[in-house]
């Protein structure tokens, strides 16, 4: 499991992303590289990395369910997850 100041700092990002989205789009349509260069660097949005939304771990993400492998893997042999079941053939 992640630290939680490294959870804390992934969501404060993802608020900064949210918050200067509109203002970051418009600067890049005008072509104003000056401004875009003087906004917060956690305002853009390659800096976001996708994590797990339970436990934080940045590897083995599942984009879909938006957890990690190990997560997802409980959760479903668990049957917290419907429709997903342990495959064998």
């Amino acid at each position: 499991m992640a630290k939680e100041s490294v959870k804390a700092r992934q969501r404060k990002r993802e608020r900064m992303v949210a918050q200067y989205a509109e203002k970051r789009a418009a600067l890049k349509a005008a072509g104003d590289w000056k401004a875009l260069d003087e906004m917060p660097k956690n305002s853009s949005k390659v800096r976001l990395k996708n994590r797990c939304q339970l436990t934080g771990r940045p590897k083995g993400y599942i984009r879909y369910f938006g957890v990690s492998r190990v997560t997802f893997r409980d959760m479903a042999l668990n049957g917290k997850i419907p429709g997903v079941k342990k495959a064998s053939w």
